[in-house]
């Protein structure tokens, strides 16, 4: 482990909801819950507001209903979410060439590789730079862990949030370790935590006393090992900064399980299409194709198909996964669809005879098939209006999806620079009414680099450099704790 703090971690604070909260200003301030919206659906994100109720991630949507049932309710917008990650993961990388991505959301960084800090001082000045940079350019905020290990910097990032920035001082792990809960320390869930509960192991301190035989004893080698390591502060992992993919997949889970066989068929393909996406959007290609259904009855089946050499044909993936649906019997009813590729390459090496297969078929061109979140509907509907996404009317401008239902579709119109705006309610077939792009968090100055002059309604994927005067109440809180620095 290194004497000095170079180890940051950043953890934006509850993104998702965050950046919802900040492209609707009628959401700021209010509880806003992102996530799957039908009965299996589950929590992906909850505001602070929200979480003063009891919900949290990965709780179920029907659960969360009971626990704040006036909150907004809003399907996740994953490539609104990824342009403001590239804006974010940018400026990690202008501090260091040694960035670990962990998420959209979350990266360490080595800020002593990119000189961009070298002892307590400098790593708390760097911090402070980069927030004030995550604000401005993405009008979002984030919370800051410094300390001189990745496992430790992690920590300080929760003891930050939210907003806030934490730096533990080498030396003083130990004591700010010893009585935290086990709960504290990576990789320790509810199961282990109940089990070493029963030991009479609720804290670190604990943890360190019961010695590294015992704790082999309760959780098996490699774990006990580990614990041990993490009660004595150690932590010698460096951070890395390309992980390597090893495979690319997509899948739906169904609110009503799905029987009609031609019905399967249409989402498979449509599944290889989001897959193919993804994987030309990585620069990627694959050999293995592979297949996953889950059944009425929970049972999962998985097949796979390796091909000649690597492709990113859309029609090449179809061909795939429709010979590998042949093999699987789904007259009982099919609860959630998956198709992935693994076998990765950076080159392709195309099959040609299950290409020219698919044009006889009409299947050659790509079809847009829009992104959508990992829960949709298996009931058809013409018009498919989410609550969050974008809309833009003819004549009202810009707003977003309220929500939808018996041929109505409500649409609340305003802009993030503009005041809680209006709501209007039109039939799901309006000519007027069409999907759009989300529009940027905050401008760009007249003159910036790659403004044109114009109104700065640019691309969400641009830098902008203005801050709404308007934030959400939980944005300006910060977090506390022990070896505390604050800007």
């Amino acid at each position: 482990m290194r004497n000095a703090p170079t180890i940051l971690h950043l953890d934006m604070d509850a993104f998702y909801a965050q950046a919802e909260q900040a492209s609707k200003p009628s959401l700021r301030g209010k509880a806003v819950i992102v996530g799957g919206l039908g009965p299996r659906g589950v929590v992906a994100t909850a505001s602070y507001e929200a979480r003063a109720f009891g919900v949290h991630s990965a709780m179920p949507t029907a659960q969360a209903r009971r626990l704040a049932p006036n909150a907004a309710y809003l399907v996740p917008r994953f490539t609104f979410y990824r342009q403001i990650s590239d804006q974010v993961m940018g400026l990690l990388r202008a501090l260091s060439p040694l960035v670990e991505p962990l998420s959209l959301d979350e990266a360490f960084v080595d800020l002593e590789a990119g000189e961009a800090a070298w002892d307590r001082e400098s790593a708390r000045l760097a911090g402070i730079r980069l927030r004030a940079e995550i604000r401005e350019v993405t009008g979002l905020t984030g919370s800051v862990g410094l300390a001189a290990s990745k496992m430790l910097a992690k920590i300080a990032s929760e003891q930050a949030k939210p907003d806030g920035l934490v730096l533990i001082e080498p030396g003083t792990e130990r004591a700010m370790l010893g009585p935290m809960s086990v709960r504290t320390l990576p990789g320790v869930g509810p199961a282990t935590g109940d089990h070493l509960r029963r030991a009479g192991i609720t804290t670190v301190d604990e943890l360190a006393e019961a010695g590294e035989d015992e704790l082999v004893r309760l959780v098996g080698k490699a774990h006990g090992h580990g614990l041990y390591a993490m009660a004595l502060a150690r932590d010698d992992r460096p951070v890395v900064a390309e992980r390597e993919a090893k495979s690319v997949s997509v899948e739906d889970t169904y609110d009503v399980d799905i029987h009609d066989r031609v019905r399967v068929e249409l989402e498979v393909k449509r599944l290889a299409e989001r897959c193919v996406r993804r994987l030309r959007g990585s620069g990627l290609s694959g050999r293995t194709i592979v297949l996953k259904v889950r059944r009425y009855d929970f049972s999962t089946l998985t097949r796979s198909e390796t091909l000649r050499g690597p492709t990113d044909d859309p029609a090449v993936v179809r061909e795939a996964v429709g010979r590998l649906l042949d093999s699987v019997d789904t007259t009982g009813g099919v609860r959630l669809l998956g198709v992935g590729v693994s076998g990765l390459a950076d080159f392709t090496q195309e099959d040609l005879f299950a290409q020219a297969a698919g044009e006889e078929r009409g299947e050659g061109a790509e079809e847009e098939v829009p992104e959508e979140p990992a829960t949709r509907e298996a009931v058809p509907v013409e018009h498919r209006w989410r609550p969050g996404y974008d809309v833009v009317h003819a004549e009202l401008g810009h707003g977003w999806v309220q929500g939808s239902g018996l041929g109505r579709v409500t649409v609340r119109f305003e802009t993030p620079e503009s005041e809680p705006g209006r709501v209007r309610t039109f039939r799901v077939e309006d000519p007027d009414l069409a999907s759009a792009e989300p529009l940027p968090l905050v401008r760009r100055r007249p003159g910036e680099a790659g403004e044109d002059g114009g109104d700065g309604q640019e691309g969400s994927g641009g830098q902008p450099s203005s801050v709404p005067a308007s934030r959400p109440k939980s944005w300006s809180g910060r977090g506390g704790g022990a070896a505390t620095s604050r800007p």
